[in-house]
This record gives C-alpha cells, sequence and structure tokens, in this order.
C-alpha cells in the first residue's frame, strides 16, 4: 500500500509475487516519477515479477531509498540471479538514490554476481546494507572488490567517494575477504559508518580491516563484534585497532563485545588506548563477554572523568566482575551523575528494556491523544461549536493516560 506519493511500502506483508499480474496491482497504485523511496521487505518476488518492478522502477527518476531486504523467501537458487539482476540494473543509473538494502536474502556467494555492476557503476549511493545474506569469504571477495573498482573510478574521475555506511555482519566472510574489504575501505576514504558483526573473522582479517579503516578520520560507528581480535596469545589484532583507534577523533559508538579481548589480568593494549582519550567524542562503548577483569575496571573509572568525558552508554555484561569491585561501583556512581547508564549484569539490560518500552509507550499514547483532538477539533468545526484550546484539550487527554 502506497503511504503517500513519494513513499510506496510493502514491508511486511508476506505477499507471494510471482508473475507480472500479480504485482501490477500494487505498482499501479503510484506514480513513479514522484517516488522516493520504495520498501519491499518481507515479501517474496518471484523473476517475473522482478522483470515488472525493474520497468517500473527505471521510471523512478527521484528514488532515494530502496528497500528490498528478504525478498526471495522460498525461492529457488536459480530464481535468483535473475530476479537479482533486473532489480539492480534497474538501479545503475539512479544518481537520486541514497540507500540500498538488500540484507536478509541469503543469496550467498554463487549470486553476488548480478550486484556488482550496480556497485561498480553506481557511484551516488551513500548507504549499502549487505546483512545476513550467507556471502562467504568467495562472494565477500567479489563484492570488496567491485566497490574498490568504484573507487577507483571516481579517483579517476576526481571524485571523492559518497559512500558513508556499510553494514554486513552476519556473512561469515572470515579471513578470505577481509583484505580485499581493507582495500576497498581505504580506497573509498569517507565511511562514517560500519558494521560487521559476526562474521567470523579472526586476527589476521581484523588487522588487515584496521589499517584499512584507518584511512576513514570521518568513522563515528563501529561494529565489529563477536569476530577475534587474538590468536593463541598474539595480540596483532588488537596492537593494529589500537594505533587505528587515534585515526578515528569523531568516533561516537564503538561495539566490540565476544572480541576476545581479554589480557590475563593485564588490561587490553586497546581499551587502554579508549581509556587514554584516544577518542574524545566517544559516547556508547560495548565491551561484553570478553572476560576483562579488575584491572581493566579500575583503569576506565580512573579516566571516565578526564578521558572519557562524553562517555554516556558503557556495557561491561559477562566479564570477569566481582559483585563488590570498587571500580565498577565508582564507574556506575559517575556514570549516573552524567545521566548516563552502566550495564554489568542482566537485570541492567532488563531495566533499560523495560524503561525504553514505557517510553515508546508513552510517545504512542502521546500520538493517538494528538490524533484525537485533532478529530475532536475538526468534527465540531464542522459543527459549528465552539472549540476548547487544543493545548488544554492534549494536557486533560494526557492527565488520563497512565503508562505501568
Amino acid at each position: 500500500m502506497a503511504t503517500n506519493e513519494t513513499i510506496f511500502s510493502l514491508k511486511g506483508r508476506g505477499l507471494k509475487l510471482n508473475t507480472r499480474e500479480d504485482i501490477a496491482p500494487f505498482l499501479a497504485e503510484i506514480d513513479p516519477s514522484k517516488l522516493e523511496e520504495i520498501h519491499f521487505g518481507g515479501n517474496t518476488i518471484g523473476v517475473d515479477a522482478s522483470l515488472a518492478l525493474a520497468e517500473f522502477l527505471q521510471k523512478a527518476v527521484n528514488l532515494k531509498v530502496a528497500d528490498f531486504a528478504d525478498i526471495f523467501t522460498g525461492r529457488l537458487i536459480s530464481e535468483i540471479p535473475q530476479a537479482l539482476t533486473a532489480i539492480c540494473d534497474s538501479l545503475i543509473d539512479k544518481t537520486s538514490l541514497i540507500e540500498l538494502d538488500l540484507s536478509d536474502n541469503a543469496f550467498g556467494g554463487r549470486s553476488v554476481d548480478p550486484i556488482v555492476p550496480f556497485l561498480t557503476q553506481n557511484r551516488s549511493f551513500q548507504v549499502l546494507k549487505l546483512n545476513n545474506n550467507g556471502l562467504g569469504p568467495a562472494g565477500g571477495e567479489v563484492l570488496a572488490n567491485a566497490l574498490l573498482k568504484s573507487a577507483e573510478l571516481s579517483k579517476a574521475e576526481g571524485k571523492k567517494s559518497n559512500l558513508r555506511t556499510f553494514i554486513c555482519g552476519r556473512n561469515r566472510l572470515e579471513n578470505g575477504s577481509a583484505s580485499a574489504w581493507a582495500d576497498a575501505f581505504a580506497a573509498h576514504g569517507g565511511l562514517v559508518e560500519i558494521r560487521m558483526p559476526q562474521n567470523g573473522i579472526r586476527m589476521e582479517g581484523i588487522t588487515a580491516l584496521a589499517h584499512g579503516l584507518a584511512k576513514n578520520s570521518n568513522l563515528e560507528y563501529i561494529d565489529m563484534q563477536d569476530n577475534t581480535f587474538t590468536k593463541d596469545g598474539e595480540l596483532t589484532g588488537v596492537k593494529a585497532w589500537s594505533d587505528s583507534l587515534r585515526a578515528w577523533p569523531e568516533l561516537r559508538t564503538l561495539n566490540l563485545s565476544d572480541c576476545v579481548l581479554s589480557g590475563d589480568g593485564e588490561v587490553p593494549l586497546l581499551l587502554s588506548t579508549v581509556a587514554e582519550g584516544s577518542n574524545p567524542k566517544l559516547h556508547t562503548l560495548l565491551i561484553q563477554n570478553n572476560n576483562l577483569e579488575a584491572e581493566t575496571f579500575s583503569l576506565l573509572s580512573e579516566n571516565i572523568h578526564e578521558n572519557l568525558k562524553n562517555l554516556m552508554t558503557l556495557e561491561l555484561q559477562w566479564n570477569e566482575a566481582e559483585e563488590d569491585d570498587e571500580n565498577l561501583a565508582a564507574l556506575g556512581v559517575s556514570m549516573r551523575q552524567r545521566g548516563g547508564k552502566l550495564f554489568v549484569n542482566d537485570e541492567d539490560e532488563e531495566e533499560e528494556e523495560e524503561e525504553e518500552e514505557k517510553a515508546q509507550a508513552e510517545a504512542e499514547a502521546h500520538a493517538e491523544a494528538e490524533a484525537a483532538v485533532e478529530a475532536d477539533i475538526e468534527d465540531k468545526v464542522l459543527e459549528g461549536k465552539p472549540v476548547k484550546d487544543e493545548a488544554d484539550q492534549l494536557a486533560e487527554l494526557l492527565n488520563n493516560v497512565k503508562i505501568q
């Protein structure tokens, strides 16, 4: 269903669109020349329906967001390359395009070739989401080389890369594609957000990525959760990332949970660098499940006021923490004083989730109250009745709403 003239969404409808006839009624609802966003995620699209969709997309001259996450559930592996080719080829010339999402499609390394022409030739998009596609090392290398080629073409034309956000978690990229990704990231140079969690990348690959990402001085968000930074006591990955941290003065979020950072009673070098103030704008530090010990908590506590002034969220769950650790207690006090939050155990996380749910419920109640007031005013205006002040009506309604 089209929500307005510029946004077309069938997201999460669970539709099975096999033929042109299946998809035609939906595409007929909106003028492609006015379209700015299209959301097809959570439906399944066959080859013929994809061809019709591609013809529609070719007419979308102002398209900014293309969401095609989870559109091949239940499709044969032989169908996916044809459908993917049609969709991606229709987007190649879209200079207005900002974001492409192909996550959760599980097309695997065998079906990545259809994406290559788009990645190489469309150099306008800024956000690329390829989460949970089962790429594997071979598929990852193909796509990384395509992005590298794109950066090289831009450079040859005297232009800077537009790529700002790259999300590619849960793809089994492993070490085999890490060097290719590192080369691609270094060539683009303008990344602001990078998310590559749960990829089975080990120390050698992690080291290569650190060197490549160090060429992106504007990075604000890094998520490398559940990859491995060390090997049999060897700390090459930790040292490489420690060195690269100083290259990211704008960094605000760093997620290194489940990354084997523990140092057997010593503070991991990488966290020492953070505590010493390598990233003065750091707002969120996630280092759960790294077997960190008292020495790390002590260092963080000692530097929380001087070198970590902007830190507002610190997650330390599932490390080697003692219940009565005075440094953790001091960290908790410091975070509360600045309005921040320290997570040390599951209870902290559950409390935060409850607070978020309550805030969401309050926001929904406020939106419903506003809608009710607007409807009441409209009815009274049409009936010629006196209208009470809108702010007073809203306040009265909200006073009667209690969020448990």
